[in-house]
């Protein structure tokens, strides 16, 4: 007989996230807690979908990592990972000492049997093979893996709504691909929120041309471009923000930078990890908004989940700071036509004796002509593309609030301290819309009971203020779902229990 404690044992530990829970006046909303498929009954529904080759397809990409971060590393030397610069890939990446936790989020009906034992009311959750399905790279197996996981995810929770609710896995290589499965899963399945990847990797052309895939596997691994969506994609993907806007439907994303540029370490998964959800995002947040998509759907709300709300807020501060001096008319002072060539060549004449050392004097012509500095700096540029912000409709620094700050929000884990940079609305001009994802079933959360008590520490330490506590697990994802769709709640465990909440001011 086993010595471990029973469940019931468990149950009798006080929580120290529902001893805050029920302090607060106001629900909790989690929006993002992992849960783990059981991989024999996913694969019934594979095999309804695609047959049994499907499933065997499935399985040959679970073991090779979906190939947006292979596990090819596994079977290298050293020598061949220093050789082929091979990503370590997560590892251990599972709350398993925690034997509860890890069967709490793999049964739905434990999972919710203990939800508000973490202080939560209500969690929107992310099947971990969903997070994967729209990576993959065979489009035949991405659609019948996809839609798979979205009728299994659906029947495993629908009697568990009133507190629980899967994402839909929807996938992007193309619009069509998107609006298909989006509509199916909302119209078919009653699936009330959207996990979208964050980026397609395409292969660049001029590499592929040159090295075909089937002949050079490795180049084909590595050449690569990131399309984000909203600029310089392959495709118009405004027909299928369109139709996330008409079915009332938030989009979030959860994908990965590992692999891109410096994360890349063979021997270290932290170095590959600190950081890469931020990256991601933020390269998709940048793309939606100079690619104009927040300007032409202002309805469009989009969750960029578990990379914390520093980078959010150093994006802003950011966007704000650029615009400033190469907006449309700030360029102008940058424009080479302006250089006055006569003073230039006075005050080299007067002061140049130190870096002309005897040499005959150059005329103006010629010190913008490449004496000075990059050639870059000096040559004509098309008219027409000199304003950065002219798609995303940018005339006057409050434009860069309109245009980002409602359409974004960003996922806080748990025990991220920098939310405190979303809510500082003096040095940022604007209060960021950041919101509670603690990432439980993950390793990032070795007790779920604990996470709620994790959060409201920094309360206690003065780093948020009661109103960025309630905005943080309640009002910002109340807005973000119930915004879009205000039927989001219904049926749930606090349906009707809120009227109308307020966006903090």
């Amino acid at each position: 007989m086993s010595n471990s404690p029973s469940y019931s044992a468990y149950q009798k530990k006080q929580s120290p996230s529902w001893a805050i829970r029920e302090q607060l006046d106001h629900p909790v909303i989690d929006t993002d807690v992992h849960t783990i498929e059981y991989t024999p009954l996913l694969e019934e529904y594979i095999a309804e979908e695609g047959g049994a080759a499907s499933v065997e397809q499935f399985r040959a990409a679970i073991a090779r990592g979906f190939g947006y971060l292979g596990n090819a590393w596994y079977d290298q030397s050293w020598d061949e990972r220093r050789a082929k610069r091979s990503t370590r890939p997560p590892w251990w990446a599972l709350p398993t000492k925690n034997t509860l936790d890890l069967a709490t989020v793999s049964l739905p009906a434990l999972l919710h049997e203990r939800i508000q034992e973490a202080g939560i009311d209500f969690a929107v959750l992310y099947p971990n093979i969903a997070t994967f399905a729209p990576h993959i790279g065979n489009p035949d197996l991405r659609r019948i893996v996809v839609r798979a996981v979205n009728r299994f995810n659906a029947d495993l929770f629908r009697n568990y709504s009133d507190r629980l609710t899967p994402v839909a896995a929807i996938p992007l290589h193309t619009p069509e691909e998107g609006i298909a499965e989006l509509e199916y899963a909302v119209k078919e399945l009653g699936l009330k929120a959207a996990l979208i990847p964050g980026y397609v990797n395409r292969p660049i052309k001029a590499l592929a041309d040159k090295y075909p895939r089937d002949q050079h596997p490795d180049v084909a691994q590595n050449g690569f471009w990131v399309d984000t969506y909203g600029l310089d994609s392959e495709h118009d993907y405004d027909p299928f923000w369109a139709k996330a806007v008409e079915l009332k439907v938030v989009l979030t994303t959860h994908s990965a930078g590992m692999g891109w540029t410096a994360r890349r370490s063979i021997s270290n998964y932290m170095y590959n990890h600190i950081g890469h959800f931020a990256d991601a995002s933020h390269a998709l947040a940048k793309a939606l908004f100079f690619g104009g998509v927040t300007r032409r759907f202002p309805d469009l709300r989009v969750g960029l989940l578990e990379g914390g709300a520093a980078w959010a807020a150093n994006l802003f501060a950011d966007l704000v700071g650029h615009w400033e001096k190469r907006n449309g008319r700030a360029i102008e002072n940058y424009n080479p036509a302006s250089v006055d060539k006569a003073l230039l060549a006075e005050l080299f004449e007067r002061y140049g004796s130190d870096v002309l050392r005897g040499k005959s004097l150059v005329d103006g012509d010629a010190l913008i002509g490449g004496a000075l500095g990059r050639a870059n700096n000096f040559r004509a540029q098309d008219p027409d593309r000199l304003d950065d912000f002219a798609a995303a409709g940018i005339e006057k620094v409050e434009d860069i609030a309109a245009r980002f700050v409602p359409n974004f929000y960003f996922g806080a884990e748990a025990d991220d301290p920098t939310v405190a940079f979303a809510f500082n609305e003096k040095a940022l001009g604007a209060r960021l819309n950041a919101f509670w994802a603690s990432d439980s079933g993950h390793w990032d959360v070795p007790d779920l009971t604990e996470v709620l008590a994790d959060t409201y520490r920094l309360v206690q330490n003065g780093a948020l203020s009661e109103q960025d506590f309630r905005d943080l697990v309640y009002t910002h994802p109340y807005n973000f779902y119930a915004g879009t769709n205000p039927d989001f709640f219904k049926g749930t465990a606090f349906d009707g229990g809120v009227k109308k909440v307020k966006r903090a001011a």
